[in-house]
């Protein structure tokens, strides 16, 4: 790389030429050459003495690099001698720390093994006296002495695990086993002679002898202590088998009251006698009643079905909420530690509520709309979890609850039945223009019912009866569908009644065509709103027994049917709401095609087909959009659902108008212009409070409206000569059947023969135009007579204006 140089000498793009000339650009400037050639020769020879004097340096710089390398060579053999010289003196040091050490580790290890021998003799010696006393104590039946002698000997022994192939340690590791034994054996036997399996209770009631035989039995083999509290319940519990047996009268389930009173005197009694005498830890009081609930699930089991067809619905309820209520106590006093390796799971925290019924009564009462979103904000998971003892003998009553769902379809019928009579009686529902379509009452009632249904059966049952529910549920919502909401849709009349031809131009405000009253628009849109509310409510309780349902059971549960039969329901009732207006606006339309458009003379205020058609639209909308006011998507359908109808349909009667004149073509496009705004306005049309129409309708009404302005502009357009006139449709309408072509010459009134050709010439024209035909057709197109279609354009703009 070359160093920066301004001498253009330097240049990589240096040119001799060019140089000579720089420095002699004239010839006078000649006269210099000797001057200049000298500065050069100059030049020349000082780059030849640097050139010299750089070759001269480099020849000392090879020279001066071998001796830097050996230079580095050699100070790399010092430093490897002195390091090496350094590793033997620290092998030396460590040989003579190794010497120094030897005796004091010889004493180190000593002095542990002696500290090992002298320990493990003290716990011989402890073991050896501790087994003795055992022995004698166990004679002597001093249990409070014993149990704490027994776990400090268990202690020890354990220090001696490794030691047992000694004949000694072994002899003295059987002695315990024995002694254990027979503690085990004693205190059982102590407890069978206070507590005979047969017989009554001895009146003397418990003694510390028991009471320090229980904290023995604690450090024997845990079957000791299970075999203790074993034959103490089930002598405990032994006078509820003999008075609650089967064939007694207590013990079917209207008396089922009586079981729980009986247990809890005799937790009481327990308390009071027994409390002190057994551990704390052992939680006698929860393991009597669960034994008792485990018994009494056993008993209620096998005498339902000794006796299913007596069982009630009223009576069967009954059993299930006074067992669910002491299932709530059980909780309330126990923290369910006992269940472990029962049936039920143990929760971490004990659950503050007693009574789940109780819990959502009051909230059920509260609360008329039944899936709101204050429901969300209860827990989500089903309260059966919450529980531990839940189910504990509620379980025994989930075969039966057939009985429960067969009541619960039995009631849904009635109360479908009772709604039905009560829409006859009362009628559909006042029209009430303030408040909107009201929903109607019945629905609310019946999701009522489902949230208590649903929330009760969850407490009886969250298996397959929530199955079964879920089916009565869906069953119900479809009859609901149909018989209230489908059944009590207006039915519309024939399509050819009140729709004569006389009738069609006798027409003139069209203020008596509407197929349904005021009353029934309501009605259908009532309808529509309590389709929408049960449409969504229903979503929620398919959320809600899911949440209720067991896991395993969640994928069951399907209301999508139902949801969308409610869908449907709503679907038909737009529909309706658009039929009618459609065809109160049909005589409009079909007085336009039988007017005389060739005889028009001048182009005036709007035609009267019009003013009918906006009257239709003010009359019918505005009550629509009062009614649906809380459901505005709905709103936006049905005027979506009404541009899609009522436009393609004004389309066809404009090309029935034929022959039009340029004059009633001016005529027809200010009638469509009118329709336009008001179309576009309709969504907010007779509202004080003005809303801007949803892009998706409008966007449907400026296509559709656009499409009949540019049919008539056509029309318009002179069909001399023809290319244009061709070119101008392509242009305009984008449209590639020879139908709509046709339509559009028969508007025009043009002769078969002249027709031919232009479809002939439209034909032709079609696979591709020419490049820059628009604009060439364009301006062609107003070359015949510019001066008359300019004027009739800026007339038309006028109307237009002068309307708006």
């Amino acid at each position: 790389q070359v160093f920066p140089s301004q001498d253009p000498l330097d240049r990589a793009d240096f040119n001799a030429v060019e140089y000579i000339n720089a420095l002699f650009p004239t010839e006078q400037s000649l006269a210099n050459i000797d001057e200049v050639v000298n500065k050069i020769r100059l030049k020349i020879r000082r780059l030849d003495d640097n050139i010299r004097t750089v070759v001269r340096g480099q020849t000392n710089v090879g020279q001066d690099g071998r001796q830097a390398l050996e230079e580095a060579q050699k100070a790399i053999q010092q430093l490897f001698g002195k390091i090496k010289d350094i590793k033997d003196k620290a092998e030396k040091s460590e040989q003579m720390v190794k010497e120094i050490t030897r005796d004091i580790k010889q004493l180190d290890h000593a002095k542990r093994h002696l500290t090992t021998s002298i320990t493990t003799l003290n716990h011989l010696h402890m073991l050896a006296g501790g087994v003795d006393s055992l022995e004698a104590m166990t004679r002597r039946r001093q249990y409070g002495e014993v149990a704490n002698l027994l776990q400090g000997v268990v202690n020890v022994l354990e220090h001696f695990n490794k030691y047992m192939g000694i004949p000694q340690i072994r002899q003295l590791s059987e002695r315990v086993k024995a002694a254990q034994n027979e503690l085990g054996q004693q205190i059982l036997a102590d407890f069978e002679e206070a507590f005979p399996s047969q017989g009554t209770k001895r009146t003397g009631g418990p003694s510390n002898v028991l009471r320090d035989a229980c904290l023995v039995a604690n450090v024997l083999d845990p079957r000791i202590k299970q075999e203790i509290i074993k034959k103490f319940i089930k002598q405990h519990l032994s006078e509820y088998l003999v008075l609650f047996q089967e064939n007694q009268d207590v013990a079917w389930l209207d008396k089922i009251d009586r079981r729980y009173a009986w247990i809890k005197r005799q937790l009481v009694d327990y308390e009071e006698k027994y409390g002190r005498m057994f551990p704390t830890e052992w939680c006698m009081t929860e393991r009597i009643a669960v034994e008792f609930c485990h018994v009494t699930r056993a008993e209620l089991s096998k005498i339902m079905r000794t006796r299913a067809k007596e069982i009630e619905v009223k009576l069967l309820l009954f059993a299930i909420q006074r067992t669910t209520n002491f299932e709530g106590l059980l909780a309330k006093r126990f923290s369910g530690c006992t269940l472990a390796d029962g049936t039920v799971k143990k929760p971490e925290v004990p659950p503050p509520s007693t009574n789940p019924f109780l819990e959502d009564e009051t909230g059920a009462e509260a609360d008329e709309i039944v899936m709101e979103k204050s429901d969300t904000d209860k827990p989500k998971k089903p309260k059966v979890p919450d529980n531990p003892f839940h189910g504990i003998v509620s379980k025994c009553f989930e075969p039966h609850l057939y009985v429960y769902i067969e009541s619960q379809d039995k009631n849904l019928g009635e109360l479908i039945d009772r709604f039905v009579a009560d829409f006859k009686a009362q009628g559909p529902p006042k029209p009430n223009v303030d408040e909107g379509g009201a929903v109607l009452p019945s629905c609310a009632d019946l999701f009522v019912y489902y949230k208590k249904c649903m929330v009760q059966c969850s407490q009886l049952s969250t298996g397959e009866p929530m199955i079964a529910l879920t089916t009565i549920f869906q069953k119900y919502l479809r009859e609901y569908a149909w018989k209230i909401l489908s059944g009590n849709l207006p039915k519309t009349t024939s399509s050819s009644g009140g729709l004569t031809i006389t009738s069609l131009l006798k027409e003139k405000e069209g203020s008596e065509v509407a197929k349904f009253t005021l009353e029934e628009l309501c009605l259908i849109c009532s309808i529509l709103s309590t389709a929408e509310y049960c449409l969504a409510t229903t979503q929620q309780l398919e959320e809600k027994l899911k949440e209720k349902v067991d896991a395993s059971l969640m994928e069951r549960i399907n209301l999508t049917a139902e949801m969308d039969t409610f869908s449907v329901v709503i679907s038909n009732s737009i529909q309706l709401l658009v039929q009618d207006l459609d065809a109160a606006c049909d005589p409009a339309l079909t007085a336009m095609s039988k007017m005389q458009w060739q005889n028009v003379e001048h182009v005036g205020d709007q035609s009267p087909y019009v003013t009918s058609v906006i009257l239709h639209i003010k009359q019918n909308v505005p009550i629509i959009r009062d009614n649906l006011a809380s459901t505005r998507k709905y709103f936006t359908q049905f005027c979506i659902k009404f541009a899609n109808s009522f436009i393609p349909k004004f389309i066809n009667h404009l090309f029935k108008c034929k022959p039009i004149s340029m004059v009633g073509a001016e005529q027809l496009l200010l009638d469509t212009h009118s329709l336009k705004m008001v179309l576009l306005d309709l969504p907010s049309i007779g509202s004080q409070v003005v809303r801007k129409a949803p892009a998706s309708y409008t966007k449907i009404v400026v296509k559709g409206m656009t499409r009949a302005e540019m049919i008539l502009k056509v029309v318009m357009a002179p069909h001399e000569p023809p290319v244009v006139f061709v070119d101008n449709y392509i242009k305009l309408l984008s449209d590639c059947s020879t139908d709509t072509f046709q339509k559009i010459l028969d508007m025009k009134g043009l002769k078969r023969s002249e027709q031919s050709s232009m479809l002939d010439l439209f034909r032709l024209r079609l696979p591709a135009p020419p490049p820059g035909g628009d604009s060439a057709g364009s301006l062609s197109l107003s070359a015949p007579t510019p001066e008359q279609e300019s004027s009739r354009i800026r007339k038309l703009e006028k109307l237009i204006k002068k309307r708006l």
